[in-house]
């Protein structure tokens, strides 16, 4: 497939090299198909109240004021609080202040447009 002009009598090597490029590509996929899966089932674990305070990084205080609020999902099947870490990890995501990460020029500017003094527009 190197040549850049292609004759009736390459076709079926070209087509050949193509097929087995694509089912290299299908194959590769579908392994990474069984990652992915392998580990969106891993993550549905509960977790008591210690362990989700020592995931997320936070006191337990902290914890057991954001669940009496209930912005954090939770489940209570009996007197004590169960979280889920697939849960957790899709909450902290929603609470994002900047969900989309921002470019060096957006961050930039939005870091010299937060600025009460504007410096001198200079070609940096």
């Amino acid at each position: 497939m190197e040549k850049s002009i292609l004759t009736f009598n390459d076709l079926p090597e070209v087509v050949a090299q193509l097929r087995d490029e694509v089912m290299s590509l299908k194959s590769l996929l579908a392994e990474q198909r069984s990652v992915n899966n392998a580990k969106t089932v891993d993550t549905h674990v509960p977790m008591s109240v210690d362990e989700a305070a020592e995931y997320l990084g936070i006191p337990k205080g902290t914890l057991y004021m954001k669940l009496s609020e209930g912005t954090i999902p939770v489940t209570k099947p009996g007197k004590r609080y169960c979280l889920y870490r697939d849960e957790l990890d899709k909450w902290l995501e929603t609470a994002r202040k900047n969900p989309i990460p921002l470019s060096d020029e957006e961050l930039n500017k939005s870091l010299s447009s937060s600025h009460r003094r504007k410096p001198n527009p200079r070609n940096w």
